[in-house]
């Protein structure tokens, strides 16, 4: 192109050599600068840098193949005829999930030696599938579900493989919170660069979408085996167990020993685990439950397509803001910080449920974002804190495999729920309240109790 443009004499000659020596220096300029955020802090020499990088280049492979799905599964049907498909979609990978989901932390947790192999694969395979649904995802046939149950197995997977990677990548005196806050801040830059990219694809054809998630995951597994090789490294690791204390060998004095499992890390992270299990189960109950309500019934008199837009920038920024305060707190006092988080959304969604309209419901989806992203930095937090790191990088895979699946729960919810309004937000209301009934009083007394109890080594 830049030899076509500055092929001509004279002006144009000039003009194009401006416009292309313009073009280049400012795409340096944005890679210098990127380069230079990820690199902050130590990450560049830790090689947490890498995995910052690697994470955004996942998020937008994930969010090409989403546009794709929501655009021929959602968009492109009548309402009542999409909400049967997204029903048939859920049924046919969400419910699969949910029985593997117990089973992928376990095995996951056993490649302690082969983790960068196993990012790669899930970036692979998400590869081959989103050329495969390419081929289908016109007519959405049978097939395409098979294959988005495949792409939603190899998200959840990476997922689990990389909240354990992160602690061993930890540059000196940074905090699990701050390295976490990074990474997830550089995943949703991705995911709102690629939305536009993904629709502007989906005008040229419905495939297109995919194949640019083919490309990302292709790109992004040459970056997964491009990550330190300490990543691979089990040394001095041992696995925490989500269950309670088993018993053991006898000691050789012939007492009987106890295996502690997440139980014997103190109550913080217990309680801390079932707070945001919650919070996680609102995201997904309000992620199904309002896109089909604001495409049926749009409120503020706007249009569907604008009630969701509303509603889904709401939830971004609430994510990215609940991100950047987790980020700016520093983790000072994670047990509050949870139980506030709950009684926000708790309070949020139930004034929503009285007095349903766009700006409840924004405020419901940007509670739901800051709450989630501050909820889960401090989780990590108190892992970091009450968690010995022995088996910190286990307990870290295991806890998200639960947070994943907590998510499954709540979407499935969303999507059986009659379309009404308060009845949706009196249900968000009801998921936050359990989660608050179960965990509150436990977080607060730890937070008296100043708990520091260390967990001993499975």
């Amino acid at each position: 192109m830049a030899r076509t443009v500055t092929a001509g004499s004279g002006p144009a000659r000039r003009a194009g050599r401006a416009l292309t020596s313009g073009v280049g220096r400012s795409a340096g300029a944005v890679r210098r600068r990127i380069r230079r955020s990820t690199h902050a802090g130590g990450a560049g020499e830790s090689g947490l840098a890498k995995l910052i990088e690697l994470h955004a280049v996942n998020s937008a492979g994930d969010m090409m193949i989403t546009v794709a799905l929501a655009s021929t599964v959602f968009f492109s049907v009548p309402s009542g005829e999409a909400r049967n498909r997204v029903a048939l979609y859920l049924l046919i990978t969400m419910a699969p999930f949910a029985l593997l989901a117990p089973v992928i932390g376990p095995i996951l947790d056993r490649l302690q030696h082969g983790r960068r192999a196993a990012m790669a694969m899930s970036m692979v395979a998400r590869a081959v599938l989103a050329w495969t649904m390419a081929g289908v995802v016109s007519t959405a046939g049978l097939g395409l579900y098979p294959a988005a149950l495949g792409s939603l197995v190899g998200s959840k997977a990476y997922g689990v493989v990389r909240s354990a990677v992160v602690p061993r990548l930890l540059p000196d005196r940074t905090t699990l919170v701050k390295a976490n806050s990074r990474v997830t801040l550089s995943g949703l830059l991705a995911t709102a660069v690629a939305a536009p990219i993904g629709a502007g694809l989906h005008l040229i054809g419905p495939q297109w979408p995919l194949y640019g998630a083919f490309a990302i995951f292709i790109f992004g597994a040459v970056l997964c085996m491009a990550l330190p090789s300490k990543v691979d490294s089990a040394r001095g690791e041992g696995k925490a167990r989500l269950t309670a204390d088993e018993e053991a060998p006898p000691e050789p004095s012939g007492i009987p020993g106890r295996k502690p499992g997440l139980l014997g890390v103190g109550s913080s992270v217990l309680h801390a685990l079932q707070g945001n299990c919650g919070l996680r189960a609102l995201s997904g109950f309000l992620t199904m439950f309002l896109a089909f309500m604001l495409r049926e019934h749009p409120i503020g008199g706007l249009s569907p397509a604008l009630s969701l837009g509303v509603a889904g920038v709401a939830a971004g920024a609430g994510n990215a803001l609940g991100t950047a305060l987790g980020a700016w707190l520093k983790a000072r006092g994670p047990e509050v910080i949870i139980a506030t988080a709950l009684i926000c959304a708790l309070s949020v969604a139930t004034v929503a449920a009285g007095w349903f309209g766009l700006v409840t419901v924004a405020a419901v989806t940007a509670t739901a974002g800051i709450s989630q992203a501050l909820a889960k930095l401090s989780l990590d937090a108190l892992i970091q804190r009450d968690v010995p790191e022995e088996v910190r990088t286990s307990a870290f895979a295991r806890s998200e495999t639960v947070l994943q699946l907590s998510w499954v729960v709540g979407g499935g919810i969303g999507i059986v729920l009659p379309l009404n309004g308060s009845l949706g937000m009196a249900t968000a209301a009801g998921l936050v309240l359990i989660a608050f009934l179960v965990s509150v009083r436990g977080l607060l007394g730890a937070a008296r109790r100043g708990s520091s109890t260390k967990a001993r080594v499975a």
